[in-house]
């Protein structure tokens, strides 16, 4: 496995951290996922007893492992980009857990000889978001959960979903663009992925590797959907109470413009 043609945001990491984290859509992201991940690392965590040793995968900026790790919990954070981890250096600096964290520059398929340079144990809970939809093959990232992650562990899968695009494209009457099958964005500076992965997809890779989806959770579920941005929508606490009010629930969930799946080993 190659890890040429991965994407890596070293050249437009700026653009990155305002584009995606620098307004609303972020804010909305962090909730839900926060949300979600604090119900899992309570439960997980009272289960094993201990704090619970955690990995991110294609981390980025790191927001949430870096609060985990803020707990008291055992924190590795991998990218492929040395500047998003610098950048998240920066915040681990601020929460005064720079030095508790491990800190992994290299692309996932390096990952394996680098964790058993440091250990041999398994993870707890792995995190692995907005990665999938940027690599060239992202298929084969699912046996590397399946050999890290501990029998008893979860892993929170976050991806873009190709099914929001095409719903906002008809709501927005780009049907010009839906027409064309060759349709590819600027991978220079664009941030809508290439290479987006199925709900339906990611479920099967899943499953082949002994794993069981747990629970579903869509990102960024009626926001983006609406261009005329009036009452309720001018109150960003307002937006981020629906948005986490509606994201759990069917059918709102799946017009998410990311999944959150979380998964676990079927018994």
């Amino acid at each position: 496995m190659s890890a040429d043609k991965d994407r890596n945001f070293d050249p437009i990491t700026e653009h990155f951290v305002k584009k995606v984290y620098g307004g609303l859509k972020g804010e909305i992201r962090l909730a839900v996922l926060k949300r979600d991940l604090a119900q899992t690392v309570e439960q997980l965590s009272a289960q094993l007893k201990r704090p619970l040793k955690i990995l991110d995968v294609g981390a980025g900026l790191a927001q949430l492992s870096l609060q985990l790790a803020a707990q008291g919990h055992m924190v590795t954070i991998n990218d492929i980009s040395d500047n998003m981890l610098t950048e998240a250096k920066k915040s681990a600096e601020q929460l005064g857990v720079l030095t508790q964290v491990n800190w992994l520059v290299c692309p996932y398929q390096q990952l394996e000889d680098l964790l058993g340079e440091h250990n041999k144990q398994s993870y707890d809970l792995i995190l692995c978001h907005a990665l999938l939809e940027w690599l060239a093959e992202p298929q084969q990232i699912m046996p590397f959960f399946a050999q890290w992650l501990a029998p008893t562990g979860v892993l929170s899968l976050c991806f873009y979903n190709p099914a929001s695009f095409i719903y906002r494209n008809l709501i927005m009457g780009n049907f010009n663009l839906l027409n064309n099958p060759n349709f590819k964005s600027d991978n220079k500076k664009s941030l809508t992925p290439n290479n987006p992965v199925s709900y339906e997809e990611a479920d099967a890779w899943l499953k082949a590797q002994g794993f069981m989806i747990d629970k579903v959770s869509g990102l960024r579920v009626f926001h983006d959907y609406a261009p005329l941005k009036r009452g309720g929508h001018t109150n960003p606490e307002a937006v981020i109470e629906m948005e986490l009010r509606y994201s759990d629930q069917t059918p709102y969930k799946w017009l998410g413009r990311y999944l959150h799946v979380q998964a676990s080993f079927d018994a």
